[in-house]
């Protein structure tokens, strides 16, 4: 396995070294995981979501099983130092905390029932020794992104489209946005996914992605939409002014905020 590395500032990197002992400092150190359809990245990140590690990767294999994520995040984790709780943002629905599905890790002919009811908080905290928490990583993303006021929304667009809803800072229970319908029978990921990207190319797609938000407006009303993911970055449009492009690392940095709210964490 090839973990590709994402390096910090100097100073973090000097605070990394520095053994962490929560007795004498009282800070909480959190593994984030974010896993995708491309690619699993995780990093240390202390209580104001600042990374203290390095921002480590590897390619998601396809079809990735449980066994095979758990592995991952094992390996990724060995590489980052000391952590005292650990986040995973799950491409797929979940539901307190356990999967019921994972569209894009799946086996095509195996239905996805591999993942169902499959707690992978459960696994990864026996794995590594500390307590563990797993949400959809859209909820995640957006736990990163959000001020925490009014109606907001994100949409991560990569492999396919992530959603999530917030109220006043609470998530809204999870919809799995991207299987549902769309456009003349395309579902969501189908729609603005990656391989439409590859397909269609940059200009096109960009209107569709236009297209979606306009769509979300009118499903939820929102105050604030923001849009992460590692396609983002393509969007070339005027959008406006309640439409927020993100970096992300909130898919990173979100993790805290899944433990802690948001009393500690600055805005990324």
């Amino acid at each position: 396995m090839t973990i590709m590395r994402k390096t910090k500032p100097r100073q973090n990197e000097r605070r990394r070294a520095q053994p962490h002992n929560i007795a004498e400092k009282g800070v909480t150190q959190t593994l984030c995981v974010d896993v995708g359809g491309t690619h699993v990245k995780a990093a240390v990140v202390d209580q104001d979501g600042s990374m203290v590690s390095n921002h480590d990767k590897v390619e998601t294999p396809h079809p990735c099983s449980p066994a095979t994520l758990t592995t991952i995040i094992t390996d990724l984790a060995a590489q980052l130092g000391q952590f005292d709780r650990v986040t995973i943002g799950f491409p797929g629905a979940v539901r307190r905390g356990i999967i019921l599905t994972a569209p894009n890790l799946a086996a095509p002919d195996g239905g996805g029932n591999e993942w169902r009811d499959v707690d992978l908080a459960r696994i990864v905290s026996e794995r590594l020794g500390v307590p563990a928490r797993l949400a959809n990583d859209g909820e995640v993303q957006g736990l990163g992104a959000i001020a925490g006021n009014g109606i907001e929304c994100i949409l991560t667009l990569g492999t396919g489209m992530g959603f999530a809803l917030f109220a006043d800072g609470v998530a809204a229970p999870h919809l799995e946005l991207g299987q549902h319908n769309a456009h003349k029978k395309k579902t969501y990921d189908e729609y603005v996914g990656h391989a439409t990207l590859e397909r269609i190319g940059a200009k096109k797609w960009n209107r569709h992605v236009k297209n979606v938000i306009d769509s979300i407006r009118v499903l939820a009303n929102f105050d604030c939409l923001y849009l992460g993911g590692g396609n983002a970055r393509l969007i070339d449009f005027a959008i406006p002014s309640d439409v927020h492009v993100v970096s992300n690392e909130t898919g990173i940095t979100g993790g805290v905020r899944l433990w802690d709210g948001f009393s500690q964490i600055r805005r990324v």
